[in-house]
């Protein structure tokens, strides 16, 4: 969720909550609707404590998931460039074309693949390129030991790029089920109401705003929180974006040149074939 929205939110509910407080306490009879206070205040401890500890607990479970994507990519764009590496001991022809086919591997990345992650429609699509290196490497014939070698070693990182690569998007979807937004949310409504029932018209404006609005401020917090975590790719300020694999094609250009190595990948600067 964009920072700015966030805190658009978090202000707007917060301040309808802290004027309905207002308006409802115009009317509350004094010492507020509730004729014993201290039981009162602990049914709403109740309240306020189970909904904070699964709301904290679902946090906790949608950021290691954010962690995880962030990790994954960085892995998946560490193994393209091992796989370029390793692809230079294969023979000529297959090396240059599974070169190109990585260059054009983390262009796609970058370009159309992480923007289908950022709309959420990724779905069960593969990189395209992903299985034009398969049939390049399936292709290929390593005689000497070396290119047996880097070979096996090939088979190996593509294992591991590919495992990479689910962790990067396993979070795109989205983590929390319908159902559980939904009684975050009802939970939430339910406890903005019972506050209202804290109307006194006794206190002063100003405490009972403050009352109404300390707990919305802290609860939307959470729940904007929460949005963020569960959409880890969309667009925004904190959201993960496909800085790794942008690093590995600077890395592989120089990787490339350093080598003395003219490429002309079979793509344009989007990843998408010529």
């Amino acid at each position: 969720m964009n920072v700015v929205i966030g805190f658009a939110v978090v202000i707007t509910i917060t301040a309808m909550t802290i004027t309905a407080m207002l308006l409802v306490r115009r009317r509350a009879p004094a010492g507020s609707y509730f004729s014993d206070g201290d039981r009162a205040s602990g049914v709403f401890g109740v309240l306020a404590t189970g909904f904070s500890v699964l709301l904290g607990f679902i946090i906790v479970i949608c950021f290691q998931s954010y962690d995880e994507s962030r990790a994954g990519a960085e892995v998946e764009a560490a193994m393209v460039v091992q796989q370029v590496e390793t692809a230079q001991f294969l023979p000529a022809q297959t090396a240059e074309d599974l070169t190109g086919q990585l260059v054009c591997y983390a262009r796609s990345v970058i370009g159309p693949q992480w923007r289908a992650l950022e709309r959420g429609n990724l779905g069960e699509s593969i990189n395209p390129w992903g299985g034009e290196m398969y049939r390049t490497i399936k292709a290929a014939d390593p005689q000497t030991p070396a290119e047996q070698s880097a070979y096996d070693r090939w088979m190996d990182q593509t294992g591991q790029r590919e495992l990479a690569r689910l962790d990067r998007i396993h979070a795109a979807q989205g983590l929390v089920p319908l159902p559980l937004w939904i009684a975050l949310f009802t939970v939430f409504v339910i406890i903005l109401v019972y506050m209202l029932f804290f109307a006194d018209p006794d206190e002063g404006a100003a405490t009972q705003g403050m009352l109404m609005g300390s707990v919305t401020l802290i609860i939307t917090a959470l729940l904007v929180l929460l949005v963020f975590f569960n959409n880890p790719h969309a667009p925004g300020v904190g959201q993960l974006r496909p800085t790794a694999m942008e690093r590995t094609t600077r890395i592989i250009d120089a990787e490339l040149k350093f080598a003395g190595l003219d490429l002309n990948p079979p793509c344009d600067s989007n990843g998408i074939a010529r």
